[in-house]
């Protein structure tokens, strides 16, 4: 029996789904926090039954997601780690950007991730142990246009973090934030050829991510090889953060 347990939201795709294959193979039962059903039917046609449990969770509904540890804590020991992958996108420019694309992405990305943080911290508090790992991006940094709301969500994350860090290190609780660039999942797949070039060309190594360049560093963050890091943010970008080449 896997006696190691991780909570990953949407985990079922994407990056989530490669940073839960790679925690099955760390050792870990995780448990699958996702909004789409038919993700855990193509889930267990691809890794089979018994190394995860999906549990249907809107995180940016509160009961769901108290609802969500409640059921974690009935059926295993522990909690280990929690990482807080699921984000979604509306862009616009701000002048044409509904109030309501702002509120989902605030509610889904940020409050989504405060509240799953919040059930994590009294659970990992009380058992003096855990780490949490949030999935923010680079996007952080303010250089995207059209993403006012969702580069605020994803700063958000960042100073969510850095505060949990401080509040809960005494607890033998580490908090970290990861930060994609551009990765290649089904979403980079939907842009136009020629964007992606442009976007490649900017990056320092000119090459686009894949998600298992993101769970390799979530694998490493909840592993006890980085007991002493906490509060800090990875960019795994290919050095884009540091500037484009484009001139």
């Amino acid at each position: 029996m896997r006696n190691k347990t991780a909570i990953i939201s949407g985990g079922a795709q994407g990056i989530g789904k490669a940073i839960t294959k790679r925690l099955i193979e760390d050792g870990y039962f995780v448990v699958i926090a996702d909004i789409n059903l038919e993700n855990e039917k193509l889930l267990v046609k691809e890794l089979g039954s018994g190394k995860f449990l999906f549990i249907k969770c809107d995180i940016s509904n509160q009961e769901d997601v108290e609802s969500l540890f409640s059921k974690v804590k009935s059926e295993r020991e522990s909690i280990n780690a929690v990482v807080n992958n699921a984000g979604i996108i509306k862009d616009n420019v701000i002048w044409k950007m509904p109030k309501e694309d702002m509120d989902k992405v605030i509610d889904v990305n940020l409050k989504g991730t405060w509240m799953m943080c919040k059930e994590a911290a009294k659970v990992m508090r009380k058992q003096n142990n855990g780490r949490i790992v949030n999935i923010s991006s680079r996007a952080w940094l303010g250089n995207n246009r059209g993403q006012s709301n969702y580069t605020a969500s994803k700063a958000g994350i960042i100073g969510l973090t850095r505060v949990l860090a401080l509040e809960l290190g005494k607890y033998n609780v580490n908090v970290n934030a990861v930060a994609p660039g551009l990765i290649d999942t089904p979403l980079t797949k939907n842009l136009p050829k020629k964007v992606i070039e442009k976007l490649i060309e900017a990056q320092p190594t000119k090459k686009i991510g894949k998600p298992k360049d993101i769970a390799n560093v979530v694998s490493f963050l909840l592993s006890d090889e980085s007991d002493f890091i906490t509060g800090q943010i990875i960019h795994v970008d290919g050095g884009r953060s540091i500037g484009s080449t484009i001139f």
